[in-house]
């Protein structure tokens, strides 16, 4: 109750504030690129269903791992940086994509293109801080049985796991088709694999200081910051070594 008190009040007042950034966000997509404002993306959500006593292993195991992935479908909003029609081809975006347009690269760059989300975060499809949603083809396809237990809790705007990609991994991600291929095989397991951390130590007080890592990070990306350290949550993250990239 505590949290979703928390990310109530955060994202309201938070939208009152970046009403100019919105309003800018806006006015910016209409004059630059024909089409929507807003993008409409499926996502996976938190999995409500209750584990039941494995009968064979002496563990609880979460139900959907014997029928299906789980998980509640809901309508993410982000600002719309791609072309009109463009939304087609990989789920994941290079940084350098040809599919998105100027004005958009910087909306992606400052992360202003995910700040409708908290719409998402009032309605009580997101929170604040969680493992970021992803496409239910790739959590169908692709997801483990580890990586399932992430959709035990809400999907947030903002995460450890996120964070870490967003500072060592976005910029190296290939500008050709092998970009799906390297983000399922590299990224997204380490990704998961942090968020499991967070997951274990979750309170309301670690979720205030993913938020203020995540404002710190930001800053440091817009004034130019290119080398991060890796997040205290790695070095309890169980991954393969061989997948991490140090910046």
């Amino acid at each position: 109750m505590g949290k979703r008190f928390m990310d109530i009040v955060v994202a309201g007042s938070a939208l009152g504030l970046s009403t100019p950034l919105l309003l800018i966000a806006a006015i910016g997509i209409k004059l630059t690129s024909s089409g929507p404002i807003l993008y409409r993306a499926r996502r996976v959500g938190r999995d409500r269903r209750l584990p039941h006593k494995s009968s064979s292993i002496d563990k609880y195991l979460p139900e959907r791992r014997q029928n299906g992935y789980g998980g509640r479908q809901f309508t993410m909003y982000k600002f719309r940086t791609m072309h009109l029609g463009a939304n087609t081809g990989s789920a994941i975006t290079s940084r350098d994509d040809s599919r998105v347009f100027p004005f958009g690269a910087w909306l992606r760059a400052t992360k202003i293109d995910e700040l409708p989300q908290l719409l998402n975060v009032i309605k009580g499809d997101m929170a604040l801080v969680g493992p970021r949603p992803e496409a239910p083809e790739i959590v169908r396809g692709h997801y483990t049985a580890d990586d399932l237990t992430t959709l035990q809790i809400p999907p947030g705007l903002t995460s450890p796991g996120s964070l870490y990609y967003y500072t060592h991994c976005e910029g190296v991600l290939p500008d050709d088709t092998a970009v799906m291929e390297m983000y399922l095989k590299r990224f997204l397991p380490v990704k998961l694999a942090i968020d499991r951390v967070y997951m274990r130590h979750a309170t309301v007080n670690y979720d205030v200081r993913v938020l203020l890592r995540t404002i710190a990070l930001l800053v440091a990306r817009l004034v130019g910051s290119q080398c991060f350290p890796d997040p205290p949550e790695l070095a309890e993250a169980d991954v393969n070594p061989g997948l991490l990239v140090h910046r």
